[in-house]
């Protein structure tokens, strides 16, 4: 089963949009553009959620 982590080596913040990258198949950058996107056209609790995850995904080294 896939698991979501956030990345060490693909990150820019956080590593959480570079994990869902990893996770989903989906080029990083253009995931982390439609993030601005929708962040700048008013999806306002995409950034509250990017702050949770970074909370709550863990890194990829710190799971056994």
């Amino acid at each position: 089963m896939k698991k979501l982590y956030r990345s060490r080596s693909n990150r820019m913040l956080g590593g959480v949009l570079g994990g869902l990258a990893e996770y989903s198949g989906i080029d990083a950058s253009l995931l982390r553009v439609l993030f601005a996107l929708a962040f700048i056209l008013g999806v306002g609790t995409l950034g509250l959620v990017y702050i949770i995850w970074i909370f709550v995904v863990p890194n990829r080294e710190d799971v056994i």
